[in-house]
């Protein structure tokens, strides 16, 4: 397909998308709301992919009848056990062809940002274990998680600051399509998540994806096609 010189943004999702999802995924909110109270609690609140960091931490103290004063304190201790994983060489690996792929983008010209329930600091860390080039990506047309309780309030950021140019949310989760829907912006699905290619065809997607290797020439055609948001 004929690629017209528009202005591109491709929103990258994370987990799940650019980076395979953990194995625990959600003990880190967990233990970080431990950490703030100083003792061990019991368990009350299960993963939810899709989720932002902001949501999630909410919830886990919201469970315990903790007053939300103690919201900032979890994710000052968040970003903590995020850097100490880290240091320790718990490191994410890359989804299948993802780091090729936002090479070929950059090379059409298109921006590779992030559109993530991660904050910035923890989108960083889990990009850099998983082998990305930071600089690959525009962090001035990134949008994160860490202030939004909602993905919708992010997808929403987003669509104001990209309003006129073509833009797509790339991920893996029927909450990052509602979230694309909700905002105006297309929404183009990767089955490289806990989510497989039929679950994710009862979204809006404009594609879905086996993976970024499998179906490359689709994602390219598919985000080429696209208008520019009104």
């Amino acid at each position: 397909m004929e690629h017209h010189t528009v202005p591109t943004t491709v929103l990258w999702d994370i987990d799940g998308t650019l980076v395979l999802n953990a194995v625990s995924p959600g003990n880190l909110y967990h233990l970080a709301l431990e950490r703030a109270v100083g003792r061990d609690l019991a368990l009350r609140v299960g993963h939810q992919h899709g989720r932002t960091d902001a949501g999630l931490i909410a919830e886990h103290v919201r469970a315990h009848d903790f007053d939300d004063a103690l919201i900032p304190t979890v994710s000052g201790h968040l970003r903590d056990l995020t850097d100490e994983r880290f240091r320790a060489g718990d490191h994410r690996k890359p989804a299948p062809g993802a780091r090729d792929l936002v090479r070929r983008f950059a090379v059409l010209g298109w921006r590779n940002g992030l559109l993530t329930g991660n904050s910035e600091h923890r989108a960083r860390v889990k990009l850099r274990g998983a082998g990305f080039d930071l600089d690959a990506f525009d962090w001035a047309h990134s949008f994160f998680g860490d202030e939004e309780v909602d993905r919708a309030g992010v997808t929403d950021r987003a669509a104001a600051a990209l309003r006129g140019e073509r833009a797509v949310i790339v991920g893996d989760t029927p909450r990052d399509g509602e979230a694309a829907d909700a905002a105006g912006i297309p929404f183009l699905a990767v089955a490289t998540g806990v989510y497989d290619v039929e679950a994710l065809r009862a979204t809006s997607a404009v594609v879905v994806a086996r993976d970024c290797v499998e179906d490359v020439r689709v994602i390219e055609d598919a985000i080429a096609g696209l208008a520019p948001l009104g």
